[in-house]
């Protein structure tokens, strides 16, 4: 494996970067077809930032060229991922501005970085007075970032003689603890072939329940890649019980490991069923979810079935980290929705599409409490940590404790910084974690019925900021900061 201390190659971090552009200026090729159906007046922006970001990955990627081939080391892996994100969102921004929808830059790069980072979290007051071309686009960018723009791009790295093992373990987002295949670019394939397959079955699925092609594809990309930007203002609200529960369902398996998928589509359900991480975030929906359904019976007199309906798909939309309501949860009794702040902290399994603390962390953090119990109680015993039947070495269990205390800090940082740019608190809070956790709507002024548009605009580059460490966990990012990363 490369030394971390080798010497960054900058010509390979460019060539990649102008690989990952020139890629998404073609996908914004794709929202013309809507912008020329439905007459919308956006062809000629979208189609102008299409040029604009293909040209610009071109010339990027001449700047990287190189006679010589090699592989990415850890260094160059660390550059760039989180470089990669930024550019993504620099020019993803493009076609919002250029046609108009969102004329401030930086309202643009925050709904942008939003979309992405498949957090959802939007400074749009009216979304459906956008044109069809702009939506699809803003739709586009979560299915793009949910599996991870650097796996799409892994599948054919072997043509650009580029390693990508590294890059692989840096993109934590895409990253399976089952390897299903020793070649990375193989693993890439088949997990964007599952990608592809739920994001195929959904569509249709919706259009069974009457959606338009348009919004079935729309909220298609928005719920498998638990990304939650609707091209409705009221989000999900306004569909059928039908629809709710078949996102709900999907939402789901957008927060499982994809690697657990694969398993099961290839007869192997029972292996993936006793993965413990799967069972745990399974149960925590499930009590939830019963929980509230049952305050929600009893203290506002609503019916079982509404009542159930709207506690597992809030559940379900918030510990998944993906941001689509159907109600305005801020309006039940605070202690219900304060359920709700909590699982925001939660996140979907490891090698989903969901971002937040991740169910794994949360298990093992049981786990290693109690192992600390027993220690207490014998002294002398060896109590090892255990994760699926197998021991969880010293070093990953202080990495998740460093990640827990670290994860929290940033929070309570946020929160702060929102304080001080003139939020109350419970703003500060719901947009701290919102976007920290990459769910989107949180609480107070930025809650399920609300946006992020009363934001000051410093507020929401720095938001921006934290959509992009909770993308790509942290560590990634942080350590870009650190003197010693950048000494040769």
């Amino acid at each position: 494996m490369p030394s971390m201390s080798r010497k960054l190659n900058y010509k390979l971090i460019l060539r990649f970067l102008g690989n990952v552009v020139f890629i998404v200026g073609l996908f914004m090729l794709l929202p013309l077809l809507f912008s020329w159906y439905y007459g919308s007046g956006d062809l000629r922006g979208i189609l102008l930032s299409a040029v604009v970001t293909i040209v610009s990955g071109g010339v990027i990627w001449l700047l990287g060229w190189s006679p010589r081939k090699r592989q990415a080391g850890k260094r160059d892996a660390y550059v760039i991922v989180t470089f990669t994100w930024v550019a993504i969102a620099f020019f993803g921004a493009l076609p919002f501005v250029f046609t108009g929808a969102i004329p401030s830059y930086g309202d643009a790069f925050f709904e942008a970085m939003s979309g992405f980072t498949t957090t959802g979290a939007s400074i749009l007051d009216d979304i459906e007075s956008l044109p069809q071309g702009v939506l699809f686009w803003r739709s586009l960018t979560h299915w793009l970032g949910g599996m991870g723009i650097i796996v799409l791009s892994l599948a054919i790295l072997p043509l650009l003689g580029i390693g990508g093992m590294q890059l692989f373990t840096a993109e934590a987002s895409a990253s399976a603890s089952d390897k299903l295949h020793p070649r990375v670019a193989v693993t890439a394939k088949r997990l964007y072939g599952v990608y592809l397959l739920l994001t195929l079955v959904l569509s249709l699925l919706l259009l069974l329940g009457g959606m338009t092609v348009f919004d079935a594809l729309c909220h298609a990309f928005a719920t498998v890649s638990t990304g939650g930007f609707s091209p409705n203002n009221d989000s999900i609200a306004g569909y059928s019980a039908y629809i709710q529960y078949v996102i709900t369902v999907f939402m789901i398996l957008g927060g499982i490991n994809f690697a657990l998928h694969y398993m099961t589509l290839t007869g192997k359900f029972q292996k993936a069923l006793k993965n413990e991480e799967l069972r745990y975030f399974l149960k925590l929906l499930i009590i939830s979810a019963t929980a509230i359904s049952l305050l929600l019976i009893i203290r506002t007199g609503m019916n079982g079935e509404e009542a159930f309906r709207h506690a597992l798909f809030q559940t379900v939309s918030i510990a998944t980290t993906t941001g689509f309501v159907t109600t305005d949860y801020l309006a039940w009794p605070s202690y219900i929705w304060i359920i709700l702040f909590f699982l925001m902290f939660t996140g979907g399994a490891t090698g989903s599409t969901s971002g937040g603390l991740k169910a794994a962390r949360q298990l093992m953090v049981f786990k290693i409490s109690a192992a600390e119990f027993r220690k207490q109680l014998h002294p002398r015993a060896v109590v090892p940590v255990r994760l699926n039947g197998k021991g969880v070495p010293g070093d990953i269990v202080h990495n998740i404790m460093a990640f827990l205390l670290i994860y929290v800090l940033i929070f309570a940082t946020g929160t702060l910084v929102m304080v001080l740019m003139g939020l109350d608190l419970e703003t500060a809070m719901g947009s701290s974690i919102g976007t920290l956790g990459n769910i989107g709507p949180g609480i107070g002024a930025v809650g399920p019925v609300d946006n992020y548009a009363l934001i000051p605009a410093p507020g929401k580059w720095f938001l921006s900021f934290l959509m992009l460490l909770g993308r790509l966990e942290l560590f990634t990012v942080l350590i870009l900061f650190s003197s010693r990363f950048w000494k040769e």
